[in-house]
């Protein structure tokens, strides 16, 4: 199992400085990988919000070796061809460090598609996000990409250059126990259910995804933990990543205690 930090851009924690330097301090300190959350603005008490694509530069350059990216972002509120050139320039920024967590993103929590008028159908938003990650694929070939779509158009566009290995990952996110974000992982390099009380949440939809793929191999399962759990069930039911979990109340000083423990391996 690999260990990362995930961490919300609020308040203290919304300056791509300090996270540039909370980034290298986990990398110091052996951390796997260094993830952030993407909102566009949150509950009170937070105030101040920062932009995880800015921050995720700034961490790049601070680092060698550390996994990032965004956990995860919500592409039905994204321009495809803008999130293409984004994620491609920065895998190559960071040496081929990039891993892209998509998901549908939900306004339960800070009313970000409702305030700012986008769509609010989950089914839409499903569809959009099918669309873009079609056309992300496509781009990274570097081949003209033709696409046409209920939602989205390309039109015979080639987009260079490649994202340094060919392709990024990308890890879907979805609620455990909903079976069409497991069908959206399954075409893809990772699984992240969101929201985890058990290790069984681990357990199904790993069986479900090795019927699905045929095998697991090079393929990731994240399980996103608060620092007092222990991660070893989590990795016998067959989850490779687990992400420190720190809510939306986290302070600096709550970071830097996690992240200078270590990754409890």
């Amino acid at each position: 199992m690999k260990f990362a930090m995930w961490l919300p851009l609020f308040d203290e924690l919304s300056d791509p400085i300090v996270l540039a330097r909370l980034a290298a301090e986990a990398e110091e300190a052996g951390w796997d990988g260094f993830f952030l959350w993407d909102q566009l603005w949150w509950r009170e008490p937070v105030r101040e919000v920062g932009d995880p694509w800015i921050t995720m530069t700034a961490m790049a350059t601070a680092t060698e070796r550390l996994q990032l990216g965004p956990m995860v972002t919500p592409v039905a509120r994204r321009r495809p061809v803008k999130l293409l050139r984004e994620t491609t320039t920065l895998d190559r920024l960071s040496g081929g460090r990039l891993t892209l967590g998509v998901g549908l993103g939900s306004d339960r929590y800070a009313q970000e598609y409702s305030k700012t008028g986008e769509e609010t159908d989950d089914r839409a938003r499903a569809e959009r996000l099918d669309e873009t990650l079609a056309i992300l694929t496509a781009g990274w070939t570097g081949e003209p990409v033709n696409h046409h779509g209920k939602h989205l158009t390309v039109d015979d566009v080639r987009f260079l250059p490649r994202p340094l290995a060919g392709r990024i990952p990308i890890w879907v996110a979805g609620y455990p126990g909903k079976t069409r974000p497991l069908q959206r992982a399954a075409k893809y390099d990772g699984y992240f259910p969101v929201n985890l009380t058990s290790p069984d949440q681990i357990a199904w939809p790993a069986a479900v995804l090795r019927e699905l793929r045929g095998d697991l191999d090079y393929y990731d399962i994240v399980a996103a933990l608060e620092p007092s759990v222990d991660p070893r069930p989590y990795a016998d039911a067959g989850a490779t990543w687990c992400l420190m979990d720190l809510d939306s109340n986290a302070r600096l000083a709550d970071v830097q205690a996690v992240l200078t423990a270590g990754p409890p391996r």
